[in-house]
């Protein structure tokens, strides 16, 4: 499958979550280079140092994580340079079915899904960043 999306950033503390959710993007194509942060922190940094094989196309983050939550890591994200944000497509990945969450998401200009990631939510997101 042709995709121009090519480079996933998951950003959540929970390791089973990433490996089910790193499944998923390697099913839906297994090209796509997967890059895995246990820490919105860490993430931040590698995005800040712009490593250029680590530039994601699409970042999935999770809301709550220990240290730097998600909501916070946007704050931090939305205040870098435009060049080192790129053109990155951020999407909410959580638990949570709390509408004020969505409604925040929302707010910031950031999708939101319910985890798990399924093919279905990659399908919908692939449709959006055609060109």
């Amino acid at each position: 499958m042709d995709t121009n999306i090519k480079t996933v950033m998951l950003i959540d503390d929970n390791k089973i979550d990433n490996f089910f959710h790193e499944r998923a993007i390697k099913k839906h194509n297994d090209d796509i280079k997967v890059i895995v942060y246990l820490s919105a922190e860490e993430a931040l940094e590698a995005i800040k140092e712009n490593q250029s094989d680590e530039v994601p196309e699409v970042i999935f983050l999770d809301i709550n994580m220990p240290g730097m939550n998600g909501w916070e890591f946007l704050d931090e994200y939305f205040k870098l340079d435009e060049k080192q944000r790129k053109s990155i497509v951020i999407t909410m990945l959580s638990t949570s079915e709390n509408p004020d969450d969505m409604k925040t998401a929302e707010e910031r200009g950031v999708s939101f899904s319910s985890k798990p990631l399924t093919t279905e939510i990659l399908n919908e997101l692939e449709s959006k960043l055609k060109p």
